[in-house]
């Protein structure tokens, strides 16, 4: 009987951050999300026979989304997490560009410089004014 798929590897909860838009009122969020990570033990476990060490010898560290769901920081309503990203490869994380250096790069192939930082609105005179003689 071949070894159940747990005994090849060792179960460490881990919480990632993730950003999902709500389908109900459409406002992009910041969401804590639980994952397991599975990282491969160093040796395959002991009984095992020749088909599970060559299953062993073909695995590989992976992450595994617990979360199903989420609530909206926005209304408050639950909504689904889409189930593409419910399994990844660690191996395919690494190297991977965040955000910001991923927009600064696209910044630098278009051409486009560091955008500029939104003027601020001034302030009406009436704000402005220096009070004089009121106590």
């Amino acid at each position: 009987m071949p070894l159940d798929e747990r005994a090849f590897f060792t179960d460490r909860p881990e919480m990632r951050p993730g950003r999902f838009t709500c389908p109900r009122c459409h406002r992009a969020g910041d969401y804590s999300i639980k994952w397991v990570r599975r990282v491969k033990k160093d040796r395959p476990p002991q009984g095992a026979d020749e088909h599970d060490r060559a299953r062993f010898a073909k695995l590989r560290d992976y992450l595994l989304r617990l979360d199903e769901e989420v609530v909206c920081k926005a209304c408050g309503k639950k909504f689904e997490i889409p189930s593409q990203h419910s399994l990844l490869f660690v191996d395919q994380l690494a190297g991977l560009p965040n955000d910001e250096e991923l927009e600064a790069e696209i910044r630098a192939a278009s051409g486009e410089t560091e955008p500029d930082a939104p003027a601020k609105p001034t302030l009406p005179p009436r704000f402005t004014r220096k009070s004089s003689g009121w106590k």
